[in-house]
């Protein structure tokens, strides 16, 4: 029986991380697995398939961005002498040789290069874009296919490497996280906010454009918040201090690291999700705040208008006067949208499926 590798050393972690939980939980029931499936993970977890008698945990203490990655993870991937390997995530060791698919969520460091995204200085900022784009170039080449969240994204990596790749270039569309489907809401938080607010959900990276945000929301005079949700890391730190800086800390909370049922809770109860990114690969906060019916206001860019086809209201990332003037026109008139059409197009479940067939396909 053939071997197939899955890359889940990120499983915990936001964004990718649901990515790889859903493909594992969801992969074993997409159809007879016909292979071993060696699953590579910093914990050993062996429920992560448990519906699946064929598939091995193979414990990868290896971080991403690493030298073991590039040196202990490749040889032990040699070692177990795959028949296809799946990189879930842009970071693996560059001189793997045997056949390999790769996810590639978002290609936003070659569009925002500000030299902000990190928590080093200037030199080692060039020098892990140096990498990063060494790592990206060599994936595009040399996988035997490319999975993509988005058209948006397939059309970002022929725009930058060349058409001649869009032949193996899948854009599989992501879904709601199946556990935050199932959870109830913590219905304690009602007690720490009682005032009216909306919520951004995600990271704090710079083309994020959380300060934009803080700084039109502080611009508004209303007894309404803004709660910043994600996880606890540098970059919530010094959105944390411009806060402060803007004394509007009473109006706009940071909560780090909330919990799948305070998460429920804030989309039940929001008047509405604002996500302000310059650029993304997806976007699942969006499709979580729609299967709760929260309204979005969000950023008027490709990958968002793609996902979700004109149900949102729109601003523009780069003008201030823009995300004010969407915000209070939210407010004046909190206008809602009918998502349920809209999310037949996004699952987890499919998205299993129509990897799986490539893993057929390919191996």
């Amino acid at each position: 029986m053939k071997k197939i590798g899955i890359d889940a050393r990120l499983l915990g972690q936001t964004g990718v991380g649901r990515y790889i939980s859903n493909l594992l939980f969801y992969l074993p029931s997409s159809s007879k697995i016909t292979f071993y499936i060696y699953v590579y993970n910093k914990k050993h977890l062996k429920d992560i398939l448990y519906n699946s008698p064929n598939a091995l945990i193979r414990e990868t203490p290896y971080h991403w961005h690493s030298i073991s990655e590039q040196t202990v993870f490749l040889r032990k991937l040699n070692k177990d002498n795959l028949d296809l390997m799946h990189f879930t995530y842009f970071s693996y060791p560059f001189f793997y040789r045997r056949k390999f698919i790769i996810t590639l969520h978002d290609l936003i460091p070659f569009f925002y290069r500000t030299g902000k995204a990190t928590t080093g200085n200037q030199m080692m900022y060039t020098l892990k874009h140096f990498f990063y784009t060494l790592l990206i170039r060599n994936a595009v080449k040399n996988a035997c296919a490319i999975i993509t969240p988005s058209q948006q994204v397939k059309k970002d990596i022929s725009h930058l490497f060349g058409k001649k790749y869009e032949n193996k270039i899948y854009s599989l569309y992501e879904g709601v996280d199946k556990h935050i489907m199932n959870v109830h809401e913590n219905i304690s938080m009602k007690q720490r906010f009682p005032l009216p607010f909306y919520i951004y959900v995600g990271n704090f990276y710079p083309h994020k454009n959380i300060e934009n945000l803080i700084k039109a929301f502080a611009q508004l005079n209303t007894q309404v918040q803004l709660v910043l949700l994600g996880p606890s890391d540098f970059f919530s730190a010094r959105i944390l201090q411009f806060i402060k800086r803007l004394k509007c800390d009473k109006k706009i909370i940071l909560l780090n690291n909330p919990t799948d049922e305070d998460l429920v809770f804030f989309y039940k109860n929001a008047l509405a999700l604002i996500h302000p990114s310059f650029a993304e690969g997806f976007g699942l906060p969006l499709l979580e705040a729609a299967y709760f019916n929260c309204p979005i206001v969000a950023s008027d860019i490709p990958v968002f208008n793609e996902i979700l086809d004109g149900h949102f209201i729109k601003f523009s990332p780069h003008d201030l006067n823009s995300i004010k003037n969407a915000i209070q026109q939210h407010i004046a008139n909190p206008q809602k949208f009918n998502y349920q059409e809209l999310l037949k197009r996004f699952s987890f479940k499919k998205m299993a499926k129509e990897t799986y067939i490539l893993y057929e396909k390919n191996v």
